[in-house]
Order: C-alpha cells, then sequence, then structure tokens
C-alpha cells in the first residue's frame, strides 16, 4: 500500500440488488459510462437512478440523459449541499459514487450516507491527492515527481479532499517517456475496472479488490 491506513472490509450490503446508486460527476463521464455498461450488461449489480454535475455542460449529463437516466445540476453555492441531499433522498439511491466530481461534498450528504459515499481518484494516495490535484493535474505531478509507479484509489468521502479510508487501489506502472497523455490513457482503464470491482464487491458482500501486499485476497 501507499502509506495510508489498511483497506477497510467492504461495507455491509445493500438491501436491494441491484444496487441503486447516484453519480457525481464534473467532466466527460468515461467513468459514469463504464458503470451504465457494466451495469447492462450485468457484470455488476447496480442502477444508475441520478447523475448529478456541478457544471451544466458537463459530458456526464448527456450520457446520463442519452441512457434515459435522471441528470440534475447543482451549481456551486451555500444552498448546494441541502439541494443535494434532496435529489439523492428524492432518488432513493443506497451509494453515491463520485467520478472526477471537483466539489468537496457537505456535512448534511456525507452525514446522509455514512460509509456509503466513495471517490474514484487517480492516484496511489496519499500521494498526489489533495484539493486541486484531479485529471491532468495528477499525472503531470506524478511524471514531476519521478514517480516510478502510480495508480486508482476508491477511497470514502469524508469532509476533505482524498483523505477518507482507503477501500481499494491498484499500481499502474510510470513507463519511460511516458506523457501526461499517455499516463492517462493507460490508467483510465485501470480506474474504471477497480471501481467496477469495489461496485461488485459492495453489492455482493465479497471482498474488496486488493493487490498483494494488502493481506486482502488478490483481485483476478
Amino acid at each position: 500500500m501507499s502509506g495510508q491506513q489498511p483497506p477497510l472490509p467492504p461495507p455491509q450490503p445493500p438491501p436491494q440488488l441491484p444496487l441503486p446508486l447516484a453519480v457525481l460527476a464534473s467532466g466527460a463521464g468515461s467513468t459514469l459510462q463504464a458503470i451504465l455498461q457494466a451495469a447492462r450488461q450485468g457484470t455488476v449489480p447496480v442502477q444508475v437512478r441520478l447523475v448529478v454535475s456541478d457544471r451544466p455542460g458537463a459530458g456526464a449529463l448527456a450520457i446520463a440523459r442519452a441512457e434515459g437516466v435522471a441528470a440534475r445540476v447543482v451549481p456551486p453555492g451555500p444552498a448546494a449541499d441541502a439541494h443535494l441531499c434532496t435529489l439523492l433522498g428524492d432518488a432513493a439511491v443506497w451509494l453515491v459514487v463520485l467520478a472526477g466530481y471537483l466539489r468537496r461534498v457537505g456535512p448534511l450528504c456525507r452525514s446522509a450516507f455514512p460509509g456509503r459515499m466513495i471517490n474514484l481518484h487517480p492516484s496511489l494516495l496519499p500521494l498526489f491527492g489533495g484539493r486541486g490535484m484531479y485529471g491532468e493535474h495528477v499525472h503531470r505531478a506524478v511524471l514531476a515527481a519521478g514517480a516510478k509507479v502510480s495508480g486508482a484509489t476508491v477511497h470514502l468521502v469524508d469532509e476533505s479532499y482524498d483523505t477518507g479510508p482507503l477501500l481499494a487501489q491498484w499500481p499502474v506502472a510510470v513507463l519511460p517517456g511516458d506523457t501526461v497523455e499517455s499516463l492517462a490513457a493507460r490508467l483510465r482503464p485501470v480506474e474504471h475496472r477497480l471501481l467496477l470491482g469495489v461496485l461488485r464487491a459492495i453489492a455482493c458482500g465479497l471482498p474488496l479488490p486488493a493487490w498483494p501486499g494488502t493481506g486482502l485476497p488478490p483481485w483476478p
């Protein structure tokens, strides 16, 4: 692992399947697309009931609408926490997935989903995390630091950026000559696979994905 506490056991399985969830996203929505595809194929027993973005032009909203999923915008501001909490409650979701969501989730929403709000981050936390560390900013920092390994992390959401308890991580080698674009392209499918593995584990009560050295069974 990368220095943070060992991974946690998965949360208790949800009361129903497919697991009803919401996705919060600020960007293009490639992770949302991966979740929707896995749900459609039946490889991960989840149902995306709601997609929320802080950006009206986010690609994730267009993907949601094309798939017939409710798509809502929550602009940043003092009312955002209560607004988001209301939307999540009305959608009756059990789990909230942050997939490239660039806003800090407020205390109302966090308290409404204790242990049931997770974030996908494109590095091996606690390395290269924190405010402003997202997307290409993370990959640029990894390359500037001369790191030999990067990776993906899924963790529980807490009051700060990228500091919640780890659920799962998976490494990706940084290759000589890597650029921000090449590292991002090689890491993206690993991010998706890791998150889908975590979602499957949560939904089905299975062990969380783990790479060797974590004390949990290896992830096939």
